[in-house]
């Protein structure tokens, strides 16, 4: 496993082309820049470092009684990391994605290094939603996310935001904020206050690995104090 990245290792922004490498993109996320294409055919990519920051906090997700009925149903199996690499091709699967080859390539490398991880909603055993994201420290970087069934995309969300704050994880960042995330409880941050949550987070040694997930679906809405 990559060395946790120093905080104060800072990425030169630069328009030369970068040999990008698990340990460059992980530097990157711990000084809170992260990489994007303009779409799956475009080679280049570029760093993003959004002057509002969306964030989820851990305490704050928002489950609806309808997403909720949904969970107490038990329609679904909740896996984390057996396919990771189908998460991240069932999210790039629409007409406009960020994740060009190299970028794919970069998060299979961090999944294989322990840096990555997915949350899987699965029906009969066919894969119907799921989330994926990059985990240092105490921060898990929610890159992106599908749903193949209604609201299996928040299912997996519900069940990552249980999951982190179980096995020790302080910050979700989200990168941006859509109405679909702040319905769910998502909230906008500045970069200076995402910047300090981010740097004490690396402080932490939370493991993503901690405990089992999907185990106990009912807790999952008896930890929620959000429920309405």
């Amino acid at each position: 496993m990559i060395k946790l990245p120093e905080k104060v290792d800072h990425i030169v922004m630069t328009d030369e082309p970068l040999d990008l490498t698990p340990a460059l993109l992980l530097r990157a996320y711990a000084n809170g820049i992260f990489p994007m294409a303009e779409h799956r055919d475009d080679p280049e990519i570029f760093w993003v470092d959004p002057r509002r920051r969306g964030v989820i906090p851990l305490d704050g997700f928002h489950i609806s009684r309808s997403l909720a009925r949904r969970i107490r149903r038990g329609m679904f199996e909740v896996r984390s990391d057996t396919v990771f690499e189908m998460v991240v091709d069932a999210c790039a699967d629409r007409a406009e994605t960020w994740i060009n080859p190299e970028i794919r390539a970069l998060y299979l490398a961090l999944h294989d290094l322990g840096h990555a991880h997915s949350i899987e909603i699965w029906e009969n055993d066919v894969l119907v939603g799921g989330v994926y994201g990059i985990a240092i420290g105490g921060v898990f970087c929610g890159e992106s996310m599908f749903s193949r069934r209604t609201d299996t995309s928040k299912i997996a969300l519900a069940y990552l935001v249980d999951h982190l704050e179980r096995c020790g994880f302080t910050l979700l960042d989200t990168q941006f904020i859509t109405d679909h995330l702040a319905s769910l409880g998502g909230i906008e941050i500045s970069r200076a206050e995402y910047r300090r949550q981010l740097f004490n987070a690396l402080e932490i040694n939370a493991d993503f690995l901690r405990y089992p997930v999907g185990d106990r679906p009912y807790l999952i809405l008896q930890r929620n104090s959000q429920t309405s």
